[in-house]
């Protein structure tokens, strides 16, 4: 699949270009959940942290699901991603069969109740925004492929090489990089 077509759109990915160099989206993939003229709102999906759910929130049912890194926007915040539909009130679809958020006092009864599997959801601390034009800029300086998401790659519990598979696959040019060190000089 050639990028020159895709354009950034809500339930599309971004994937960083190989030379990207920063801390939060350096070798990342970037699910946008809303774009529009006043800007665009997205989690990181590869960035899965040592940390399960409910170690990080207090009074939260044992699930063994782990916290990814959304962002660096709203650190304190937590965001999810699911393909519960319905059986959450309020969530927001993103693509179909993907969904955002929703009521999170449910979410806790069903984990409680145990009719949520950790296959079913993915939590995010924090997220990735872009202000008005920002994301358009930032797509000119060529920082940024973009791809059509898949829900099976997103709620993939495999996302350590997410980047690699994903820059291999969208753009020939950067794929002989995929496996090139961040930091050649330590190499």
């Amino acid at each position: 699949m050639t990028t020159t077509t895709l354009k950034p759109a809500k339930g599309n990915l971004l994937i960083s270009v190989p030379f990207l160099n920063d801390q939060f989206f350096g070798r990342s993939v970037v699910l946008l959940t809303e774009h529009n003229e006043e800007g665009s709102v997205g989690l990181i999906l590869n960035k899965v942290l040592d940390t399960r759910i409910h170690e990080a929130i207090s009074d939260f049912p044992e699930f063994d699901a782990p916290l990814h890194l959304g962002g660096p926007v709203s650190a304190n915040s937590l965001f999810y991603l699911h393909v519960l539909g319905d059986m959450i009130p309020g969530s927001v679809e993103i693509i179909s069969g993907l969904f955002w958020g929703g009521d999170f006092d449910h979410l806790r009864t069903l984990i409680t109740l145990k009719e949520i599997k950790t296959d079913d959801i993915k939590f995010f601390v924090g997220y990735s925004g872009w202000g008005e034009n920002q994301l358009d800029r930032e797509m000119k300086e060529n920082s940024w492929l973009v791809q059509k998401a898949s829900v099976k790659s997103i709620m993939s519990s495999e996302q350590s090489d997410y980047w690699k598979y994903l820059i291999k696959k969208t753009n020939r040019e950067y794929a002989v990089w995929a496996d090139f060190p961040v930091n050649p000089s330590l190499n």
